[in-house]
């Protein structure tokens, strides 16, 4: 194992300011190697976030959740991805007991019922599987954008992710627009979800997933029935700690 070593996110910050994702995606690769991995869920900035690692022959562990709710439209483009950039992925799943224990007590459609029943649905078949997928890992490289949502106005590229251990996180595309997105995947004929097309700008489980309507925000079809303010699955929640190193 590597050492372990210790960079203040501020001087990450400067450095990385006014870099792209390329730069920002080589540095971590030339940095941690096998130590970094990539959380796909195959929404249109994750496959591009794949097609820049392809392009720069970047090879890292990438890992998807698989929740056992996903869109067919999903697994046709995984295997798509699959079969164009030569990855095998490490596909994760809900733990079955627990899974099978939420089912027995309050049904399959309890996620509707309370922010708080839903955030129990999304820890069994999101949240437990990244804890696996991120356990010995030095950091973790997201498709997180700041201007997909209210909650990511913010969104630094460089971040201490106190809830899985005070590893770093990486978000390469932070800045990057929703037309910057675009340009780069047609531009690059990156295979994206079919789902795109059909007004699904954000993509999840089907169950909590539907089209957006004009002018609507574009995380507006995630959980709709919920305020924007408590869209998150629980993947991204920030655990507040003093100290600004990557540890």
């Amino acid at each position: 194992m590597s050492q372990t070593i210790q960079i203040p996110i501020s001087e990450l910050d400067n450095r990385f300011k006014d870099s792209n994702a390329e730069d920002v995606l080589l540095w971590a690769v030339g940095t941690f190697g096998q130590s970094v991995t990539l959380a796909c869920s195959f929404g249109a900035e994750d496959v591009a976030l794949l097609d820049i690692l392809a392009r720069h022959r970047l090879s890292i562990p990438v890992f998807v959740l698989d929740t056992g709710r996903l869109h067919e439209e999903t697994y046709d483009v995984m295997q798509r991805c699959r079969e164009r950039y030569q990855i095998s992925f490490e596909v994760l799943t809900p733990d079955m007991s627990r899974l099978q224990d939420l089912l027995r007590k309050k049904g399959s459609v309890s996620f509707r019922d309370s922010v708080e029943n839903r955030q129990e649905c999304c820890g069994i078949r999101k949240v437990e599987p990244l804890e696996r997928a991120l356990h010995g890992k030095k950091a973790w490289i997201t498709g997180l954008r700041r201007d997909q949502s209210v909650t990511r106005a913010s969104l630094p590229k460089f971040e201490i992710d106190w809830g899985h251990g005070g590893i770093l996180k990486l978000n390469p595309l932070a800045e990057w627009s929703e037309e910057q997105l675009w340009e780069y995947i047609r531009e690059n004929d990156v295979p994206y979800n079919a789902l795109h097309d059909k007004g699904f700008p954000s993509i999840g489980c089907a169950p909590c997933t539907r089209a957006i309507q004009f002018g609507e925000d574009i995380r507006a079809g995630r959980w709709w029935w919920e305020k924007p303010e408590h869209k998150e699955c629980g993947l991204h929640l920030k655990v507040v700690r003093t100290g600004g190193s990557l540890l």
